[in-house]
């Protein structure tokens, strides 16, 4: 009886002491998580679309020629390695090597090429002072509205006159003299972001023009040349119009001018061997941007900061 009399107060007061307790309420999702989510949605289906291209023509390189124009799907039907043996042999009686090696030397010579004679004429226009220098630059600026195709025959009968058809010499020598405005502009830009107080402490030190460009603008500009860089290696390795107006040997074709060979208007075409060498051209360029992209994040973000 007495036990049963100590108890209940003991009881209801542990009652009131639980009711007492606020309770923790349910946690709802935020508005800023759903918009999140939805917007990781909307990126994976516009990424999906983007890459499609690329996957559909890397499973169609497993693709005989009888199901080109029938299946149209990404898988095939019949998957085949031919097509890749028929590429590895080449065409014209010239190896797919052979391809790969005048496009890189072409890409290679082009980057050389674009990235020192823009720098140092962006150098010029920025750091040098001299009589006309808006008037050139505005010239400069003004090729940039000049198609290439105006100056297609008077290139072509110069070079033609100094027996350089059939080389590389037409592809690769506009490309060391400045010739790429686009380049020369951006590199302009980020020259004149730079405060030109190291110029004149290395011209107090006895330091010329090129000991200044050498030495002090160039280490200073190296996320603007690699962006240049890898513009111009992607511009000169799809290239088609300049080789083929200049090259007319097979030997000397770079892989854009190859893909022509797979496709006779004339006879039947190999779509499998024109896919296939398509998507093994498309390697280089892939690999190349890969390596330098944070490169090129990085000379863009630097274009907004001031020296």
């Amino acid at each position: 009886m007495s036990t049963t009399s100590f108890g209940e107060p003991a009881i209801a007061t542990l009652e009131n002491q639980l009711d007492a307790t606020p309770r923790q309420p349910r946690r709802k999702v935020s508005r800023k998580t759903w918009q999140s989510a939805i917007w990781f949605v909307v990126l994976i289906v516009l990424t999906a679309i983007v890459l499609y291209p690329l996957v559909w023509l890397f499973f169609s390189t497993f693709k005989p020629n009888s199901e080109f124009g029938t299946n149209m799907g990404l898988i095939p039907n019949s998957p085949t390695i031919d097509n890749y043996l028929k590429v590895m042999e080449g065409i014209a009686g010239v190896p797919m090597w052979r391809f790969f090696a005048n496009s890189l030397i072409i890409a290679v010579g082009s980057v050389l090429g674009t990235v020192f004679s823009s720098a140092l004429a962006a150098y010029a226009f920025a750091r040098i002072q001299f009589k006309g220098l808006s008037v050139l630059f505005a010239a400069m600026i003004g090729t940039l509205l000049l198609p290439f195709h105006v100056v297609i025959i008077p290139q072509y009968i110069l070079f033609n006159n100094l027996d350089m058809i059939d080389t590389f010499w037409p592809i690769l020598l506009p490309k060391f003299l400045a010739t790429e405005a686009f380049f020369v502009f951006l590199l302009v830009q980020f020259i004149r972001q730079m405060p030109r107080d190291m110029d004149e402490a290395a011209r107090i030190d006895g330091a010329g023009h090129m000991r200044i460009f050498w030495s002090i603008i160039l280490p200073l500009i190296k996320p603007a040349l690699i962006t240049c860089s890898i513009f111009a290696f992607i511009w000169a390795w799809n290239d088609f119009l300049g080789p083929l107006l200049y090259l007319t040997s097979p030997e000397n074709y770079p892989l854009p001018i190859a893909l022509r060979l797979y496709n006779d208007q004339t006879s039947t075409s190999d779509f499998g061997a024109t896919v296939t060498a398509s998507f093994v051209a498309l390697i280089p360029v892939l690999l190349f941007f890969l390596v330098f992209q944070r490169f090129l994040v990085d000379g863009v973000a630097t274009q907004g900061l001031k020296g």
